[in-house]
């Protein structure tokens, strides 16, 4: 989405006519609701920005729900965007600044896209000023802002904002090329805007929190920081740094899993070591991504009396049946032959059809395994292909959790 066009999308007639159109279908009838809104006169142009902001806000529907409704997206600035829910924890952290300070604080949201983490401050009645250093991705989160009269959106280099009247800091730097639309990942993060050198001397000076990418290089995780990776739904979906007030006493790692059925934290001073590795059991442990990314896997080990599965992978395992939130639980069938044609052989005889395969430690691609074992038959099954023992196996198992 370009200026003229925001500018276009922007009169009172055209957002009327956005919130007019029906829900969008992926599978709809597209060419004739084109037709239709020409035929009642609306522009080419319109009709575009409007039919591409009802696509977005359908999309935005799973980080955003009903309040997506409402909002205005660019296609980048979705793609970045916080989720809701997670914006929400972030916001919690903030909250606490108050009783220290005596009044409200106020925030500065660098990097703020399309505002979704200023929306989540400002609903915890914080006061928060949105920096973006793009025209028309900073308009569109003061529209997304305009129902909180205690935030607001500002069109500036976040490197260059005067900070003296702010309590403290939330940082998202641009993680994509610059653009709105057909932008790809920055792979250096030295690339990033804010750049993480400014970040981490902002730092030092005011409570700070900063939401990277989940695999982002740990070696550049600052020793004062708080990191703390988050899942949604089993979904691995970012890294937080939190500095200062922000930070934990004693806490320097954690998974932060959110599930359906509430809020889950694992948490530690340190990565944990991990166990001894050691037989395969009746059961398996997968854990979430969360958990791996953190290096908490010896203290998850520890609360299951597991053993790692193989030395370096991220299996645990045991022989009593321990649920818990921070894994999925297999239990262990029986172990098929690694050779292809022999494994072929054995689910062919277990009349399997439909085989997810799972795999970590091993070279192999599922889907083109898959293909190659031409299943057929009227049973689904689960496989993982991996290590125990220093060798490769493959073990057919059920999900019990």
């Amino acid at each position: 989405m370009d200026r003229t066009e925001l500018v276009e999308l922007l009169s009172p007639a055209s957002l009327r006519l956005l919130d007019s159109l029906p829900p969008y279908d992926t599978h709809g009838d597209v060419l004739k609701l084109v037709s239709d809104l020409r035929k009642a006169g609306h522009a080419p142009g319109l009709v575009s920005a409007v039919l591409s902001q009802s696509r977005l806000r359908a999309k935005a529907a799973l980080k955003f729900g009903e309040f997506a409704e409402r909002m205005l997206f660019t296609e980048a600035g979705l793609e970045q965007a916080t989720r809701l829910r997670v914006a929400a924890v972030h916001a919690g952290r903030f909250t606490g600044l108050g009783a220290a300070l005596g009044r409200t604080p106020r925030v500065a949201d660098l990097g703020c896209g399309i505002g979704g983490d200023a929306m989540a401050l400002a609903a915890l009645d914080l006061s928060v000023v949105a920096v973006d250093a793009d025209e028309v991705t900073a308009t569109v989160a003061s529209f997304n802002l305009a129902p909180f009269p205690n935030a607001s959106a500002l069109q500036a280099d976040a490197e260059t904002v005067d900070l003296e009247d702010f309590d403290a800091v939330w940082l998202d730097p641009a993680r994509r090329t610059s653009g709105h639309s057909n932008t790809t990942r920055l792979t250096r993060s030295e690339d990033y805007s804010p750049s993480l050198d400014f970040a981490y001397l902002l730092a030092t000076k005011l409570p700070l929190g900063m939401k990277l990418g989940p695999g982002h290089d740990r070696d550049q995780i600052p020793v004062d920081a708080e990191a703390q990776w988050v899942s949604v739904d089993g979904q691995l979906v970012e890294m937080g740094l939190w500095f200062g007030a922000l930070a934990r006493p004693g806490i320097r790692r954690s998974a932060l899993l959110l599930t359906a059925d509430g809020r889950h934290e694992l948490t530690a001073s340190d990565d944990s070591a991990d166990v001894d590795a050691s037989s395969l059991g009746n059961y398996l442990y997968e854990p979430d991504g969360a958990v791996i990314r953190a290096r908490l896997i010896g203290d998850l080990a520890r609360s299951l009396d597991a053993r790692m599965l193989s030395e370096g992978i991220a299996y645990l395992t045991n022989d009593t049946l321990t649920p818990t939130p921070f894994a999925s639980v297999f239990r262990v069938l029986e172990t098929l032959p690694f050779d292809e044609k022999k494994l072929r052989l054995a689910l062919l005889e277990r009349r399997i059809g439909t085989l997810e395969i799972k795999k970590r430690g091993v070279d192999v691609d599922p889907a083109t395994l898959r293909t190659r074992l031409k299943l057929k038959g009227p049973e689904a099954a689960t496989l993982i292909l991996t290590r125990a023992a220093g060798h490769r196996v493959a073990l057919l198992v059920e999900r019990v959790r």
